[in-house]
């Protein structure tokens, strides 16, 4: 097969060549300005290259109902040029293939599910933590979509004693991606991430908060693996201290032997940062087989 992928995001857009195996065959970026003009040039990519099904991983909020006459439409988004924008039906119309459609996160999931470290696994979570939170959501072969799909970067965080921040979300003030993204990181601490690594208060408390919505994520969604993504958690002091909260909030409630390996439980991605890409080769096989 001859798949093409799309990683859809804020400021770029991935384009990928591969095939039904994870091969990738060529990359580009290109920069997320206007559908009118950014869209031209992905679908002369794609037209190019003659693909077979294309997998679109996009950013969101998003249209996933096939019932829904707005399918494959960017609906809500704070991307006021790609508001209820249909990029599935663009390039449906201009490529004249199946195409397979999901959010960034989830695209991310099912890459590692199908051709990273979750393979065989029926129920993983995927959590990015960078510019925003997002979560993608894996449960027995599918993708978990319901009235939307999940939001799981906008649970709402118990704010500690000894943080004065008001939080960042113009929605909630102190759900996950309102306190631990990385501007809330900057706003708080006056400095980026990547500025803070030897400041270890900044982390402490980065990990308390991410440590809650795990354990939230653990009682309802029971998952066998969790997978951190995103810039924020290339601060890999982040994985043993996130850990080690987990543990300590669960207090022992959930007997599992995978808690018991936590180290294999609570994991940083492992494809090499292509884990959408490959995602996306995935949402185009599976477009095209059904």
């Amino acid at each position: 097969m001859r798949l093409g992928a799309l990683e859809a995001g804020g400021t770029k857009m991935v384009c990928a060549i591969g095939d039904e195996t994870g091969k990738i065959f060529e990359q580009v970026s290109i920069p997320t300005e206007t559908p009118e003009i950014t869209m031209p040039k992905l679908v002369e990519y794609f037209k190019e290259r003659g693909v077979e099904a294309l997998g679109i991983a996009c950013f969101g909020p998003i249209e996933l109902d096939k019932k829904a006459s707005n399918y494959g439409s960017i609906t809500s988004t704070p991307k006021i040029a790609w508001r209820d924008y249909n990029i599935v039906k663009d390039f449906e119309d201009a490529l004249h293939c199946p195409i397979g459609f999901d959010t960034d996160v989830n695209g991310s999931v099912l890459g590692e599910v199908t051709f990273g470290q979750a393979k065989g696994k029926n129920c993983v979570i995927y959590l990015t933590i960078g510019t925003g939170v997002g979560g993608g959501i894996y449960i027995e072969g599918k993708l978990l979509h319901g009235m939307l799909h999940p939001e799981a970067g906008h649970v709402l965080i118990r704010k500690r004693s000894d943080d004065n921040y008001e939080g960042k979300c113009p929605y909630h003030k102190t759900c996950l991606e309102g306190m631990t993204a990385g501007p809330a990181i900057e706003e708080r601490w006056g400095k980026k991430a990547v500025e803070l690594t030897d400041r270890p208060e900044v982390w402490d408390l980065e990990a308390d908060y991410i440590a809650q919505a795990l354990v939230g994520y653990i009682l309802t969604l029971s998952p066998e693996m969790i997978i951190l993504g995103g810039g924020v958690m290339h601060q890999e002091q982040l994985f043993p201290l996130i850990r080690t909260k987990v543990l300590e909030m669960l207090n022992d409630y959930v007997q599992a032997d995978e808690l018991k390996d936590i180290d294999h439980y609570i994991v940083p991605a492992s494809l090499h940062d292509d884990q959408g890409i490959m995602g996306c080769l995935e949402l185009a096989r599976r477009a095209l087989t059904e």
